[in-house]
């Protein structure tokens, strides 16, 4: 039942994804509507619905989905290759809005991505999460795990504008001056998140390895100076942040000098 489910929920999705791939004035004339009110700022409300509200034929997927983020060790291990899961940095499955949110992701792509040089969609875009920072390997694009996640993205973006600007996308970057110091770095990590990352940085039950073997990998996103700092600034310690910008870039500047697995892009 989930597999005709996931065909058809994939079938319409792959549909949508070549709609978005049309200039935004004529989507919104497919649709419709005017060029213009697609894209009007007050359309843009963050609301994601739960997704048990999801419709029954789809239901199944984008709990399929939702389940992948949240325990990813559990519902995709074999494509992972470390100790994280997708909601250690999208916290509650991208659905919290103070986090790298993923409410809205379908509205935005395909985009152009810098690091590929080329049009991304968002199939393409999830692999290169599991690649880097699950340090795992692809998810068969037409697989159930992949529809499923695509089912979900689509779910929780429901009613945001395509390409409307949705300002909780991404991660606000740190304007500083300041000098990152790793031997600040380290004070502060084992003063402030030792207690939930452990001494060592091999993460406890209660937060993830930020570096080792159950880490994410070099390739990844987090690793770079401006995500890592900027992550650890706008929202750690997770629901109390209260690092400065120049602890953050200190903290940020010790941790990813730490080792951890390379990235095999021939993986």
């Amino acid at each position: 039942m989930l597999s005709v489910a996931l065909i058809v929920a994939g079938a319409g999705l792959y549909a949508m994804l070549g709609t978005m791939a049309s200039p935004p004035a004529q989507r919104a004339l497919m649709a419709g509507g005017s060029p213009g009110r697609s894209l009007t700022a007050s359309a843009v409300v963050f609301a994601p619905p739960r997704p048990q509200d999801a419709p029954e034929d789809i239901r199944e997927g984008v709990m399929l989905g939702y389940n992948i983020l949240m325990d990813t060790q559990t519902y995709a291990k074999e494509y992972v290759g470390n100790q994280l899961n997708c909601r250690n940095c999208h916290f509650n499955a991208g659905r919290e809005r103070n986090t790298l949110s993923l409410v809205g992701v379908a509205a935005k792509y395909p985009k152009y991505r810098k690091r590929r040089k080329y049009v991304t969609d968002l199939v393409t875009r999830t692999q290169g999460c599991f690649q880097r920072s699950m340090n795992g390997k692809t998810l068969p694009p037409e697989g159930r795990h992949m529809q499923a996640i695509m089912a979900y993205y689509h779910w929780i973006s429901k009613g945001l504008p395509i390409y409307a600007d949705i300002p909780w996308l991404g991660l606000k970057k740190l304007k500083s001056g300041h000098k990152p110091d790793q031997a600040k770095g380290r004070e502060i990590f084992d003063q402030v998140c030792s207690r939930c990352h452990g001494p060592d940085g091999q993460g406890t039950e209660i937060a993830p390895p930020l570096w080792g073997p159950g880490s994410f990998n070099d390739g990844a996103g987090m690793h770079k100076m401006k995500n890592f700092s900027a992550f650890t600034h706008h929202f750690m310690p997770k629901n109390n942040p209260t690092l400065s910008v120049a602890q953050a870039l200190d903290v940020a500047v010790y941790s990813t000098s730490q080792p951890r697995p390379h990235f095999d892009s021939g993986k």
